[in-house]
C-alpha cells in the first residue's frame, strides 16, 4: 500500500493550531563551502515558513517587517532532512509575531536537534500592500 502523495496534504486542523510544518532535505545547492546548510539558505526556508502561518492566521497575504534574532545553534549538513516549523506566537491588531525552528533529522540514527530558531514579524497587508486589521479572536 503506498502513501504516495498524503505527505503533501496538510493536517485538517493545521490552520486551527497556528502551526506550519513543511519538510526538506540539504541538497548541495542549499550548503556552504563546508557542506553544511548555507545561513541564507535557512533564513529563506524560515521566511517561507513564517509567510505560510501568517498568511493561515490573517486570512490573507503578509509581508515581513522584521527578522529578529536568529540563531544558528548547529550545523546541518548536506543530505540530512530538516523540518521547518512555524508558531504563531502573538498576534496583534495587523501584525503578528511567527517563531520558527529549523529542526535537523539525522535519517540513520533518528535524532532530532534544533538547529535554527529565530522570531519575524509580519504584517497582513491588503492587494496595495497597506496594512490591514486581522481578527483578533482567531484562535491560535
Amino acid at each position: 500500500m503506498s502513501n504516495r502523495g498524503s505527505s503533501h496534504q496538510p493536517p485538517a486542523d493545521a490552520s486551527a493550531s497556528g502551526e506550519t510544518r513543511l519538510l526538506e532535505v540539504v541538497f548541495p545547492e542549499h550548503s556552504n563551502h563546508y557542506g553544511t546548510l548555507f545561513a541564507g539558505s535557512a533564513l529563506s526556508l524560515m521566511a517561507k515558513a513564517a509567510f505560510v502561518a501568517g498568511a493561515r492566521r490573517a486570512g490573507r497575504n503578509v509581508v515581513m517587517a522584521t527578522a529578529e534574532k536568529v540563531d544558528f545553534l548547529q550545523p546541518v549538513k548536506v543530505g540530512e532532512l530538516i523540518e521547518i516549523v512555524a508558531r504563531i506566537a502573538r498576534a496583534g491588531t495587523s501584525s503578528m509575531t511567527v517563531s520558527v525552528e529549523i529542526i535537523r533529522e539525522d535519517l540513520a540514527t533518528k535524532q532530532h536537534r534544533t538547529a535554527v530558531r529565530g522570531q519575524f514579524e509580519m504584517v497582513a497587508v491588503n492587494e496595495q500592500g497597506r496594512p490591514v486589521r486581522i481578527d483578533p479572536d482567531e484562535s491560535e
